[in-house]
């Protein structure tokens, strides 16, 4: 889906915003699709290279049914280089490089079902180099009234997102900084794209949650995350919520220091003073921000202690204590 042929046996992907040239017998820049005499194909297509079960905080979307588990598929490779990727040993390698389990996506479906699980959720490497597949299992999952969720970079164009987004039930980005510099060093891309999407899928009013991992040095300046948060509440809205994660060293970053608490805390606040009602602190297990409170009494109203919820205080989508209306998607929606 989503190429062009270009001259003789040449083809254009237009998948993503690199829109790759890709020569007979060769791949784009994702490793995941082949031009075989002027078709593309995904390689990948059927062979993911994990299928397992987990909490849908892990996403992390605290505003989706929180609490439930979630069946977790994902193929090899990406569409960008971050240097500081946790993934990196599924995201940074190639379909020949990594084992992988053969499934249909009725399979993958089905599994979710036998397991009784909510949702399908496609994570830890970039969906968007496994489109065709993630997009076959959408449909049947969403025609069986599973919901799905996509754990993304937001680097994918908007034809294809279009299309996506009319079959997913929730998305969740990481906003990796707010610069262009950041971009191309750390990730070797580039941030129009990004932001374009996050307004797409807002537009679209598919459930949206931001993330952005707080990396000393890099993108921890207080001016740059004030511009980001500013842009966020005049784009997205003040409803959208926005996690700020820890980093610890990983991948071709293990120089750096893992980010301070207080950093993240500063982060909350400047989010939390130009008005973003739902901000988080994340990867610091037990904080007091990575619990949901109501924005009108601020009551806890759900109580979590790393991906386990303790509690909760909501009651048809409302907090319980002032019956104020929290965004998300909600148990019985």
């Amino acid at each position: 889906m989503f190429y062009e042929h270009v001259d003789g046996q040449e083809v254009q992907c237009l998948l993503c915003p690199r829109e790759c040239v890709i020569g007979h017998g060769e791949r784009g820049f994702c490793r995941n699709r082949e031009n075989r005499k002027g078709k593309l194909y995904t390689v990948v297509y059927g062979k993911p290279c994990a299928v397992n079960i987990g909490p849908i905080e892990k996403a992390p979307l605290y505003h989706f049914v929180p609490g439930h588990f979630r069946l977790c598929v994902t193929c090899a490779s990406c569409n960008l280089r971050c240097k500081y990727c946790h993934n990196w040993p599924l995201s940074q390698r190639s379909l020949k490089e990594l084992d992988h389990y053969p499934h249909t996506p009725g399979e993958i479906v089905q599994q979710a079902k036998n397991h009784g699980l909510q949702s399908i959720s496609f994570t830890y490497t970039e969906p968007t180099v496994y489109y065709e597949y993630l997009y076959d299992i959408s449909v049947i999952a969403k025609g069986m009234g599973m919901k799905t969720s996509i754990v993304s970079n937001g680097y994918i164009n908007q034809e294809p997102l279009l299309k996506l987004l009319s079959v997913l039930s929730a998305v969740k980005i990481d906003l990796k900084g707010f610069s262009q510099k950041f971009y191309e060093e750390v990730s070797s891309a580039t941030l129009g794209p990004v932001l374009k999407s996050l307004i797409t899928v807002r537009k679209e009013k598919v459930w949206l949650e931001i993330v952005n991992l707080v990396v000393p040095t890099l993108n921890d300046d207080i001016k740059m995350i004030d511009e980001m948060c500013r842009w966020i509440k005049e784009n997205l809205g003040p409803d959208t919520p926005l996690h700020f994660t820890r980093f610890f060293p990983n991948y071709k970053l293990t120089h750096l220091p893992a980010t301070p608490i207080s950093t993240l805390e500063g982060a909350y606040e400047i989010a939390k003073g130009k008005g973003l009602r739902y901000v988080y602190i994340g990867n610091v297990p037990g904080h007091i921000y990575n619990s949901t409170f109501c924005p009108s009494c601020n009551r806890k109203i759900i109580h979590r202690t790393n991906f386990d919820i303790l509690e909760t205080n909501m009651m048809n989508g409302k907090c319980r204590f002032c019956n104020f209306p929290i965004e998300g998607i909600w148990a019985g929606n």
